[in-house]
């Protein structure tokens, strides 16, 4: 092997010198040494590039081994639980706040695998996230909870990183988790806290909203209209009943001014700055369609950041009103009842006084024919006082019964035969200027109704109708039709629908004022001069038409005369007058005379009345049929009579009604001497609890004063003979 040459690389000074002999050596040497420095060249690149590459991988190396300082730097110091746990779960490596967390003293469990920590309820989901960071490289588990025996549990966030470590050339690299466990316990409290705060404020929205509901509802089904006006008293809220109220709907009045509908209400709207709320009483509202109607208003006002709002409360007075009118009229009917009472007292106390003076007329006018002869010109004359006097006693009656407000005893009464009757009484006194005239169908239906009664209702209306047409000249028309109550006239009158009779008498007079008609059916009103008219004539009529169930009707007007028009009803099933077919009148029967007797067999009869008129009439009556009479004003002096010789009565006939000793007591001191003596008791108004008190006390029969002399005869014989067996 030859050596090379490298003689190229020394100087040119140093090289051999050449010979011509050598020239293609040369050449030959010379192709040689550029091959040479080209390698040399290359060589020099490439140990220039071999330094340039350990000079980077040096700065790597460095820069790798200072990021491994700044790694374990961050790993030790973060303020985090960090930990590198293999696949197996065991803890290769832990930062000193890991230690302090799972491990708090040296005396606990050592932090050398992470499961053991977990809890069991959370352990299957820790499990899950390590199986999904494998699988995909990182991820999360929440509140989990760490069980630290003897302090208290860590409840954090775990988050789980995979990361490969490598083992050396060809061997395959650890796979390794980086676990962080983030505490949430101040976190988990102050979003508890945030989650309770939430929850409280989602309540409270609920509960608002609940109220504005409940608030909303009870403005819907308020009664009062409530309208909310803005600052500028535009309508924002308008209930149902202000719709109702108002007859507008809410869509067409929301917007509108507040004028529109309460006119006098915004002046209220000044009171605004000085208190929250004012009571504006009772104005007028208008409706939509302009109608005016009274409501009491009241107004609210609110004070807010977004401006003011001022709530209208109308109340509709309508109804209060016309409750109003209607308690009003009560009460002046009731006032009326209270003047109707009075007179009844009072009219109730002198008919029982008339009675006993009528009965004393009515004996000794049965007394005085009988002692005159058949064919005596006095006959005629007691015949007409005895007619007056029974007229007089149906009167009584009636009196008694309006006095005491009771139903009149009613039947089925023809009205033409009535009315004719009550002609021939008006002919007598009728003034020669004044035309009575009649116009009563004979067919009429007849009508249930007491005929004394409706005979004095048209005697009075007629009378007034005289007096009302004084001294001049004028007519009085008397008009009897059937007509047919409609609803219309029932609810005007107070009358039952059906058929009636319509009984009508009109003047020409001067008639009548509004202020006068309010006031005619009053007791002892009346327009007439003082000591010319007792004011009782209409009263009685008003009396009179409602105990028959009717009503009466008046249509008067200054100059235009008066009608007064009463609706009997007709009675039911009772055929008309001229489908009747004529009666026979038979005689009265007279009642039988007691026996013929020797004057110690004579029955004794003892009369009590504190009358002395009516005594002495009794006395002589009942001595000229044959009877032995003992009279006593006094009721005491009876009692003390009887309890001398009780069995020497045979009968006992005693009023009701007398000074501080009533019928009734008596009978019961009577019956307690004996028990049975038979006793009658006399009243002239027997009422069903009268009756019904003198049969419980013993009471044998019962006489209505003033009563015929027949009468009283027929029932004291009736009663001797029942004694008698």
């Amino acid at each position: 092997m030859t050596l090379p040459d490298l003689s190229f690389l020394l100087p040119d000074s140093e090289r051999p010198a050449s010979t011509a002999t050598d020239g293609a050596a040369q050449d030959e040497a010379l192709q040689s040494a550029t091959a040479e420095t080209l390698l040399v060249a290359e060589l020099r690149a490439y140990q220039a590039e071999l330094e340039s590459q350990n000079k980077v991988l040096r700065y790597s190396q460095a820069m790798a081994e200072s990021a491994s300082e700044r790694f374990e730097t961050l790993f030790a110091r973060v303020p985090l639980a960090l930990m590198v746990v293999d696949e197996h779960d065991m803890v290769v490596q832990a930062n000193s706040m890991a230690h302090h967390s799972f491990q708090p003293t040296e005396r606990d469990r050592p932090l050398t695998s992470l499961q053991p920590f977990v809890s069991a309820a959370h352990a299957q989901r820790v499990q899950a996230a390590f199986t999904e960071a494998r699988l995909y490289g990182h991820s999360e588990v929440t509140e989990v909870v760490f069980d630290i025996e003897g302090h208290a549990p860590i409840t954090g966030d775990l988050h789980i990183a995979r990361i490969e470590a490598p083992q050396g050339v060809g061997a395959p690299p650890q796979v390794q988790f980086l676990c962080a466990v983030i505490d949430q316990g101040p976190l988990l409290a102050e979003r508890q806290a945030l989650q309770r705060s939430a929850q409280d404020v989602q309540e409270r929205n609920e509960r608002l909203l609940a109220s504005e509901k409940r608030l909303e509802a009870v403005i819907n089904s308020a009664m009062d209209a409530i309208v909310c006006v803005d600052q500028h008293q535009r309508i924002t809220v308008f209930n149902p009943t202000a719709a109702a109220l108002f007859q507008c709907s809410a869509a067409d009045a929301l917007g509108s001014p507040l004028e529109r509908f309460l006119p006098d209400a915004a002046q209220a709207m000044a009171f605004a700055q000085l208190t929250t709320q004012a009571m504006l009483g009772e104005m007028m509202a208008r409706t939509a369609s302009g109608r005016e109607l009274a409501v009491e208003v009241s107004v609210s006002f609110e004070r807010h950041a977004a401006g003011e709002t001022t709530t209208v409360f109308a109340r509709d007075l309508t109804g209060r009103k016309r409750a109003e009118a209607a308690r009003a009229e009560l009460e002046a009917q009731l006032r009326e009842s209270h003047k109707m009472q009075a007179v009844g007292t009072m009219a109730g106390g002198i008919a029982h006084d008339f009675n006993n003076i009528l009965s004393a007329i009515l004996g000794n006018v049965v007394l005085a024919r009988a002692d005159c002869p058949a064919d005596s010109p006095a006959q005629e004359s007691l015949r007409e006082i005895e007619k007056a006097g029974r007229r007089a006693r149906d009167l009584v009656r009636q009196i008694l019964a309006f006095s005491r407000n009771e139903p009149p005893e009613r039947s089925a009464v023809a009205l033409a035969e009535v009315v004719h009757d009550t002609e021939r009484l008006l002919r007598v006194t009728l003034p020669p200027g004044i035309d009575l005239q009649l116009q009563v169908p004979p067919t009429l239906p007849r009508v249930l109704a007491d005929p004394t009664q409706v005979e004095q209702a048209l005697l009075n209306l007629c009378t007034n109708a005289i007096h009302a047409i004084g001294s001049a000249h004028g007519y009085i028309q008397v008009v009897a039709s059937a007509v047919q109550a409609d609803q219309r006239l029932a609810e005007r009158l107070g009358l039952s629908p059906g058929a009636y009779v319509a009984l009508a008498v009109q003047d020409d007079g001067p008639g009548m004022d509004a202020a006068t008609l309010q006031r005619i059916f009053e007791p002892f009103f009346t327009t007439k001069p003082v000591g010319q008219g007792t004011g009782l004539g209409l009263a009685v009529v008003h009396g009179v038409m409602r105990t028959h169930g009717g009503a009466v009707d008046v249509q008067s007007a200054p100059g235009a005369g008066s009608r007064f028009t009463l609706y009997f009803p007709v009675a039911a099933n009772a055929p008309s007058v001229a489908e009747e077919a004529p009666a026979t009148a038979q005689p009265p029967l007279a009642p039988p005379a007691p026996e013929a007797a020797a004057p110690a067999q004579r029955p004794h009869v003892v009369y009590v009345d504190d009358d002395e008129a009516l005594t002495f009439l009794v006395q002589r009556v009942l001595r000229r049929r044959g009877y032995e009479v003992t009279a006593f004003n006094d009721p005491h002096a009876a009692v003390a009579a009887l309890r001398q010789d009780p069995q020497r009565a045979d009968l006992l006939v005693t009023d009701y009604n007398m000074p501080g000793y009533s019928g009734v007591e008596l009978l019961r001191d009577v019956v307690a001497l004996r028990a049975d003596l038979p006793v009658a008791l006399a009243s002239g108004y027997v009422t069903p609890d009268i009756e019904q008190a003198a049969l419980a006390a013993g009471a044998r029969a019962l006489i209505h004063k003033p009563n015929d002399v027949e009468e009283l005869c027929a029932t004291v014989a009736a009663l001797l003979q029942a004694a008698r067996g």
